[in-house]
């Protein structure tokens, strides 16, 4: 059965000027920051939404620690139903999983402090899990080193979600993703709905819940109504508040969003807001004094850049007007930027492409030849081009992610690949030639934030291959390889 869309309004009709909206998704794009989607709820109608082509409202997206705040729903749902305490030990739910002699600060590590990222580790723990031999997340998380008191140190420590979600399966003999469907989701009319696992069969917790845009704007929502849906209490109120209000303090001096407090696997924010966010751009901002949710999903670095403009041209266009003139944020632009041009500006939404021509005298020649490539990191052994009046066909051999990668000539090619990935995924890709001799391939991952950029340059019987990753954790340095015809 699929849910109902939540309401629809004009912005008008919620007292915010549909030209401040358009000023954001100005600013949002004048300032390089790719944003796949946008979601503006207020007084519980959607006043703006949007999808910058080839990304679409049905898509599920990737949310990375944005999941966080689902886990610690879970955990509040839990202690609502009596299976756990927030003062209950860690090391008390995995005695065998214990190490033999633990030290006196993992001993006192409660459950609200996996919550509040105050564990007292100084290092995020996830790398110990990842290489951990055996698979057990469980006990690597219980063998890093407690440097600090717990609850006296925040640390971004996504080891410490995954272990709320361990807890919580050892408690309801359910996994999280499991544990939420009827008690959360499905309430919400969240469809469809998947979660990466740990080598044990769990969900991860920490982040790889990939759900729609509009699933992120309802779980927002129920959060603005102090856990009540359709007139059913889903949550505790009291638990979201305290769950959203500052249990630890990150300051370090700075005016960031990310300086303002933690609290149960939420970020305070500057003006009174809240959010859970993941990396790349995935946001869900509680704007409470407003009444407003706003949804977003993206492919960014600049996550700091992404609020800076919420607040800039969204937040001040919320406030009453007496208070928006009095901020100088109401201009005539108000009274002429009318509702049907912003919804032609949102539903024109495209992310910028290379430019060049659509063809080379080039195709004739390399089509259908096979390259040798030299070693790799991908291993890939062999690449070779198709072409034909409407796509380039790209298959690249060798190695545990090869594949085949159809590109459109005119438009985005859709389809699915496990060029990269470990199972096949939507995939929208495209052709275009920058010079007679350079072939430019964008693939963007559309349920993901990321987007593999490929340059291939030609020379008589040989070729050179760049190619990157828009978003990543680090630099993302070009890597380059080179082949040779036959």
């Amino acid at each position: 059965m699929t849910s109902a869309p939540l309401p629809r309004s004009t912005p008008e009709s919620h007292g915010i000027a549909s030209a401040a909206i358009a000023r954001f998704v100005q600013a949002i794009e004048e300032n390089g920051l790719e944003l796949h989607s946008l979601m503006l709820v207020k007084d519980g109608d959607v006043v703006a939404e949007g999808w910058w082509h080839p990304y679409k409202r049905d898509y599920k997206h990737s949310l990375f620690s944005l999941s966080k705040s689902f886990t610690s729903s879970a955990i509040g749902m839990a202690v609502a139903e009596g299976l756990l305490s927030l003062d209950d030990r860690v090391v008390s739910f995995f005695p065998d999983d214990a190490p033999a002699d633990p030290s006196a600060d993992l001993t006192a590590m409660q459950v609200r402090h996996l919550l509040m990222m105050g564990t007292g580790h100084t290092a995020d723990t996830m790398d110990a899990l990842h290489h951990a031999q055996d698979g057990n997340w469980v006990r690597a998380f219980l063998a890093c080193p407690v440097d600090k008191a717990p609850g006296t140190h925040f640390l971004y420590n996504t080891g410490a979600t995954y272990m709320l979600s361990a807890i919580l399966h050892k408690v309801s003999g359910l996994d999280l993703l499991d544990y939420l469907q009827p008690r959360l989701l499905e309430p919400l009319g969240i469809e469809g709905a998947v979660w990466e696992r740990c080598p044990r069969g769990l969900s991860v917790g920490g982040f790889g819940l990939s759900i729609a845009t509009e699933d992120i704007a309802r779980f927002g929502l129920l959060y603005l109504n102090k856990g009540i849906w359709e007139g059913r209490q889903l949550i505790a109120a009291d638990w979201i508040a305290e769950a959203t209000s500052k249990r630890i303090s990150n300051d370090d001096g700075s005016d960031s969003d990310w300086t303002q407090g933690y609290g149960y696997q939420f970020w305070r924010c500057r003006h009174g807001a809240y959010r859970g966010d993941g990396a790349f751009g995935q946001y869900c901002v509680v704007m409470s004094e407003q009444n407003a949710v706003l949804a977003m999903t993206g492919g960014t670095n600049h996550l700091q850049g992404v609020l800076d403009q919420v607040w800039a041209y969204l937040l001040p266009a919320m406030q009453p007007t007496a208070a928006r003139l009095a901020a100088g944020t109401a201009d005539s632009e108000e009274s002429t930027e009318n509702e049907e041009t912003l919804r032609q500006r949102l539903r024109g939404l495209q992310l910028t492409y290379p430019t060049g021509e659509r063809t080379s005298d080039l195709e004739k020649e390399i089509s259908g030849q096979s390259y040798r490539l030299e070693p790799n990191e991908r291993n890939w052994t062999t690449l070779a081009l198709r072409f034909t009046d409407s796509e380039a066909i790209l298959t690249l051999s060798g190695g545990e992610q090869g594949g085949t990668v159809h590109c459109g000539r005119n438009d985005w090619a859709m389809g699915e690949s496990d060029l990269l990935t470990p199972a096949p995924t939507k995939l929208a890709s495209r052709m275009i030639w920058e010079s007679p001799g350079r072939l430019l391939l964008t693939l963007r991952f559309v349920e993901t934030p990321f987007c593999l950029s490929i340059a291939i340059d030609y020379e008589d019987d040989s070729l050179t291959l760049a190619y990157r990753m828009n978003v990543g954790f680090g630099e993302q340095e070009p890597a380059k390889l080179t082949g040779r015809m036959g």
